[in-house]
């Protein structure tokens, strides 16, 4: 029998125990998104990853997660989300045995893939279960409050658990640590997530799943491969003309779809225009501080995976919170004035984090605004969920969800993408310079350039560098640092100002709190 959009008499009457597995399911995928970022000074050492390699770590992952979501999400409305989401989850194990076996970057990052196509299945139906279990705004956006804490404590807690995994048992236990977590999470959905889909659901969107895949991939991986080939190379230009050519084809198959993958009809509505862009930039920024701060606190100031752990703790106590916090606020007030509050906040906390940072930064200051910017993040992202939610029919709860958490990853992909193409440029003109004014060989500088690229440049406070080739280590280590900081430093700003843009489009576009919420009971 079909699975239909209202819940079964047994299933609404657990609610809670329904949105605590749903929110697990979250937990182990978006864990995920950040759990890598304090393993990659290990994967460097231990496979000779290049810091493009450790991006395409990182990428693969959330690069597959982004590019199938929207398909998985409409095909969950049409199949019934219980029974994607439990595909996603097998597929997301088979992932991380791969990963954790990986004999290779290469293998590693097939791995990351294969996770990706798990998450991109599975994550969508949290948010359409939520929709369906709570129909009333109030008490949905007080899940959803429980959903956002969840969501911010999955990406915060990340560097943490991972850091204490690869301080105590290595690099390849954050994958065992996946899969087990994955394994109970499937078991627990197979029994307590209730199944739902469109009680009328129209034929598989095939023009829009193909265009819709084909522009979101090409164009994404365009943006990461131009770091290591340059933007100007005629494979990345290639990729781009033909990521706009199927956005082309995809905008018009879904205009004239009789049931769209994505209805365009629903972006008319300001506030939940202004939610995509703000879970865009805000995801943007988030990955600039998990990213590039976690690799640039162990390979310049010397954190150990424990230390660097502590220094992220309070940023997911910090995001749990504001997200809890956001969740009534949103019940009471609407979207509009809380999602532009958390963009405020997050953006001061990664100003704050681009002040503090320095060589040999100070663990206080530092903790402190990383917890800042947790607690903008945790308040914009319920508010940000709830307009897009708010703003579609049930029946399409998995488009929207899908919708939001799209550009939630394609920011995130293209934070990580274009703020490390700024850092890259940085170790490379900016090093350039500095090694001139040493003295160093030009002959010289390609190899110091090469052993960068690799991995092969010892971390802050490696004395045995210097005792092995003389003082003038120490000079090419530090202007290292001093490029790769600089670099860093202008990454955050850009994060930042993306994020106060969304603010002000925010401000601008949706001048209503209740302009959302045309679907409510």
């Amino acid at each position: 029998m079909r699975a239909t959009g209202a819940m079964t008499a047994g299933m609404a009457q657990r609610p809670g125990i329904a949105l605590a597995t749903v929110t697990a399911v979250l937990f182990v995928t978006f864990l995920d998104t950040t759990v890598v970022s304090v393993t990659l000074g290990d994967i460097q050492s231990d496979l000779h990853a290049g810091v493009v390699s450790l991006q395409w770590v990182v990428n693969a992952y959330t690069l597959v997660f982004a590019s199938l979501m929207l398909t998985a999400g409409s095909l969950g409305d049409r199949w019934g989300r219980k029974r994607v989401m439990i595909a996603g989850l097998a597929v997301f194990a088979a992932g991380s045995v791969v990963s954790a076996l990986a004999t290779g970057v290469t293998m590693l990052i097939v791995g990351r893939a294969v996770m990706g196509v798990g998450a991109a299945a599975s994550e969508p139906g949290t948010l359409s279960v939520i929709r369906h279990i709570f129909p009333e705004r109030r008490e949905r956006a007080r899940a959803l409050g429980a959903w956002a804490a969840v969501s911010g404590l999955a990406l915060a807690l990340g560097p943490v658990i991972g850091g204490v995994l690869v301080g105590a048992y290595g690099w390849r236990s954050v994958f065992w640590f996946n899969l087990a977590v994955g394994v109970v999470v499937l078991v627990a959905a197979l029994r307590y997530v209730p199944e739902s889909a469109d009680p009328q659901p129209g034929p598989v969107d095939i023009a829009g799943f193909i265009s819709g895949t084909v522009f979101l991939a090409s164009v994404i991986y365009a943006g990461i491969s131009g770091e290591e080939v340059g933007y100007g190379a005629v494979s990345v230009v290639t990729l781009f003309v033909i990521g706009g050519i199927a956005l082309a084809v995809f905008i018009v198959a879904e205009t004239r779809a009789r049931n769209p993958m994505f209805d365009f009809h629903y972006l008319k509505r300001p506030m939940v225009r202004s939610a995509l862009i703000v879970a865009f930039a805000v995801y943007f920024g988030i990955f600039s501080i998990f990213f590039f701060t976690a690799l640039y606190l162990q390979e310049v100031s010397g954190y150990s995976g424990w230390r660097t752990a502590a220094v992220f703790a309070p940023m997911a106590v910090a995001i749990i919170v504001g997200a809890l916090f956001a969740g009534f606020w949103v019940a009471l007030r609407g979207s509009r004035t809380p999602m532009i509050t958390g963009c405020v906040l997050g953006a001061a906390g990664i100003l704050l984090t681009r002040q503090v940072l320095g060589v040999t930064p100070e663990f206080v200051p530092l903790t402190l605004s990383l917890t800042l910017a947790g607690l903008g993040f945790g308040v914009a992202v319920v508010p940000l969920t709830s307009a897009v939610l708010s703003g579609v029919p049930p029946e399409h709860s998995g488009m929207a969800a899908a919708a939001t958490n799209t550009m939630r990853q394609v920011g995130a992909v293209v934070g990580v993408a274009a703020l490390g193409s700024l850092v890259n440029s940085f170790l490379n003109a900016d090093l350039v310079s500095r090694l001139n004014q040493l003295g160093i060989p030009a002959n010289f500088q390609s190899i110091v350039i090469d052993a960068i690229k690799t991995g092969q440049v010892p971390a802050g406070g490696d004395s045995s560098a210097s005792a092995a080739y003389g003082p003038i280590v120490d000079q090419v280590i530090t202007a290292t640092y001093a490029a790769f900081h600089r670099g860093l430093e202008v990454a955050l700003l850009v994060s930042a100002i993306m994020i106060l843009l969304a603010a002000v489009v925010t401000a601008v576009s949706a001048r209503g709190d209740r302009s959302g919420y045309e679907y409510e009971t």
